[in-house]
């Protein structure tokens, strides 16, 4: 009876104790309230990617995902609407988008926007309205282009009927619509503010804007690739004034936007003879990616190739040498849909693989041996850009 009393005690102190602590209430002391701050991003150094997730199961949410592919860390997200195309400036300080936007997610008034992000923040800078015809389509790089000097901004539309909007960055607001009928794509030439689109018989429109963004000039080209025998990816690499374009049968068509009018080199060809009988040929998204300073041409390669192939996974990356138009490499593939190189110091080449969300990087040297990996980088992440 004497232990039950001295136990009992001993609780009666340790509640005394506890309620002293606590205050009269019971509860514990409030935490210190904690201060809400925007961490800042380091500068990219180069090897920063920023991954377009169309999150194909719920499209109304697309984002972009910022990675630090050097080290292969997560960095941050930039929720991008419905089906937005997206491109980074050429300083890396800016993280542009085109996007569309329902009151109802799926329905309602449609709005398309142009938004500006601070690559450091990620926070909104701007937004700016433009014509509800923005394309809702894969976001290529060649869909969402700014000017060479950075003041403009094209958007290419489709309703079907294909336009180019063009937006003045500096003024913040839209200022044209440019019609482009029969043609499709943005291929910005490297001075003033002219572009190029790649129309359905094979040729170039080349448009001139004058200084308030309004079209001045349109000429077309001659045809210089044929679209029912041997079809081009959209998207061109660039090394300085010329961009390579690879077509589905494996053969680069060079051209040179500068000058007064596009210049066409004489196509070369990705395979040999033995590459043809096993019916390799080029396949994914972003097929293609170029390391500018050794001119290294990457493409995403597989065999057993056939019409209606070109989107299919990579097997293989091949390397060519642009100036001599030889293979220098065969590079073991993740499984890669696109592709992308760093250009600074330590160069690296990124592919990417849809069904894991893994982004596979290689240095850009002998052997091309793998610096990292990450997985689950989105749900359905299928374009990359680096700065």
């Amino acid at each position: 009876m004497r232990k039950n009393k001295i136990l009992i005690a001993l609780l009666v102190q340790a509640c005394l104790a506890s309620a002293s602590a606590t205050g009269q209430t019971g509860r514990p002391p409030p935490l210190p309230e904690e201060e809400m701050a925007v961490e800042r991003l380091t500068p990219p150094d180069g090897n920063r990617l920023y991954v377009t997730d169309f999150v194909f199961n719920h499209m109304v949410d697309g984002r972009i995902h910022v990675v630090d592919g050097k080290a292969g860390r997560f960095l941050g997200q930039v929720v991008s609407g419905y089906g937005a195309l997206t491109t980074v400036s050429a300083d890396g300080k800016s993280i542009y988008l085109a996007t569309t936007y329902y009151p109802r997610l799926y329905r309602g008034k449609r709005s398309d926007v142009v938004e500006v992000h601070d690559a450091e923040t990620l926070e909104l800078k701007a937004e700016i309205d433009i014509p509800a015809k923005k394309a809702q389509a894969a976001s290529y790089r060649s869909m969402l282009v700014p000017s060479s000097d950075g003041r403009f901004l094209y958007v290419q539309n489709a309703t079907p009927a294909t336009s180019v909007t063009v937006v003045d960055l500096q003024a913040g607001k839209f200022v044209a619509e440019v019609p482009t009928p029969g043609c499709w794509s943005i291929q910005a030439w490297s001075q003033g503010h002219r572009f190029s689109t790649i129309c359905g018989d094979g040729t170039l429109l080349t448009i001139t804007l004058d200084e308030a963004g309004q079209p001045k000039n349109r000429e077309r080209s001659a045809r210089f690739f044929d679209p029912d025998k041997d079809p081009i990816y959209v998207h061109p690499e660039m090394r300085g004034d010329e961009r390579y374009f690879v077509s589905y049968n494996g053969n680069v068509y060079q051209v040179g936007l500068s000058g007064e009018q596009p210049v066409f080199q004489v196509p070369w060809p990705l395979l040999d003879a033995r590459d043809r009988k096993q019916a390799w040929r080029p396949g994914g998204m972003q097929v293609t990616t170029m390391h500018r300073a050794s001119g290294t041409l990457y493409v995403n390669m597989h065999d057993q190739g056939a019409e209606g192939s070109h989107k299919n996974p990579s097997k293989e990356v091949w390397a060519f040498d642009v100036d001599s138009r030889k293979r220098v490499a065969r590079i073991p593939s993740n499984g890669a849909i696109s592709l992308v190189a760093s250009q600074g110091e330590t160069p690296l080449l990124y592919l990417l693989n849809v069904e894991r969300g893994e982004i596979l990087a290689r240095r850009i040297a002998k052997g091309y041996p793998v610096q990292t990996k990450m997985t689950g980088v989105g749900e359905t992440s299928i374009f990359m850009e680096v700065r």
